[in-house]
């Protein structure tokens, strides 16, 4: 049986996708697996011989479900592809030649242009192993907050990957641990790469700002079948996108003194390695034992947040004025008042902009 998570459950941390529309793809002579006039076309991959028979078998059996938005679509196995150059096309060698986990990111599936990478692996949960990616160059129906549908074309890392978990109650601190890795990872390439550092940072819940700009965002849903929760999580970034705000790839040329660029295909593997670390520790000890490092990296400590709160006499507005101090338990934002009273901070589920509209709850 299977029972489909309410969105209620993931609303205070739905976030809202990036809409960008002018391209600045890698330039790039690496060899790329892909037919630059076939846009139709979903190729699956493995990184080891379980994964790629894998493939095999679901593209024998036709197994793989596809929303309708894409229409017929070719689906091919990596190892039976002939080499065409596409420069900007994501670079399947260079991402599996690079990962190193044992689990998460080493089951791959890549098209050119999807319609999302999300329902792409929340339809075919039960087919591919846990842990299976899904890559996209142009995403022209990603899902944000309260259902939106952004286009979110090529430049960006647009992938969504899936995750299996017992526990409805830490379901929700999921996307914390999502956003850490991704901050984490950026910081890795660079450092490996000799790159100079771009201080990339948590918007909670689930955004990434860069020199107070959104650079990326993080969307969770979830199903709930034979006693576990089938999680889906989608991640955009902006690595080589600059308008219209900016781009990693921006910001670091800005930097630099030498032409240097972030690769997609490298962030994500590093992604995964941060993130299969981080999730053993959350899964086995709670999201406490990261979020000393989480803290370090987010906008929030010691941000000072009005609460407007309506007065039911006169129907007058008070304003309280608290201090962000952390996360509560249950991923929410703990706050203390000019008295020393904690509060637990929720969005009202109206606002576009989280601390816009946030209500506070006295903790006990």
């Amino acid at each position: 049986m299977s029972v489909t998570t309410p969105l209620r459950f993931f609303n205070p941390f739905q976030p809202t996708l990036n809409c960008y529309h002018r391209l600045k793809p890698h330039h790039s002579s690496s060899t790329h697996l892909l037919f630059s006039t076939m846009q139709n076309l979903l190729i699956l991959h493995g990184k080891s011989s379980f994964e790629t028979e894998l493939a095999q078998s679901l593209k024998t059996n036709n197994t793989i479900k596809l929303p309708e938005e894409d229409g017929q679509v070719s689906i091919l196995v990596h190892s039976s592809q002939q080499r065409g150059v596409q420069n900007d096309a994501f670079d399947v060698d260079l991402y599996m030649n690079s990962l190193t986990t044992h689990r998460y990111g080493k089951f791959f599936i890549y098209s050119p242009r999807l319609s999302s990478t999300q329902d792409i692996v929340s339809k075919n949960f039960s087919e591919i192993p846990v842990g299976s990616v899904c890559v996209t160059d142009l995403q022209f129906k990603g899902r944000g907050r309260s259902k939106n549908l952004w286009e979110s074309p090529k430049g960006c890392l647009l992938f969504s990957f899936t995750v299996e978990m017992e526990d409805g109650r830490v379901v929700p601190l999921l996307q914390y641990v999502v956003c850490l890795a991704m901050v984490e990872a950026i910081k890795d390439v660079c450092d490996v790469k000799g790159f100079a550092f771009i201080d990339v940072r948590i918007k909670w819940p689930n955004d990434l700002y860069l020199n107070g700009v959104k650079v990326g965002g993080i969307l969770c849903t979830s199903t709930y079948r034979s006693k576990k929760f089938n999680v889906s999580v989608g991640i955009g970034l902006n690595v080589d996108n600059e308008m219209p705000t900016t781009c990693l790839n921006k910001v670091l040329s800005e930097l630099s003194m030498v032409d240097c660029k972030l690769r997609r295909e490298e962030i994500l593997a590093a992604f995964f390695k941060r993130f299969e670390n981080f999730y053993d520790v959350f899964i086995n000890q709670g999201f406490r034992a990261l979020e000393e490092m989480y803290c370090r990296v987010w906008l929030h400590s010691g941000q000072r947040v009005v609460i407007q709160e309506k007065n039911n006499e006169d129907e007058s507005v008070d304003e309280v004025a608290v201090t962000v101090q952390g996360l509560t338990a249950s991923g929410y934002l703990l706050a203390i008042d000019d008295d020393n009273e904690l509060y637990e901070l929720h969005p009202d589920g109206n606002s576009f902009d989280f601390f816009k509209g946030l209500v506070r709850k006295k903790l006990e």
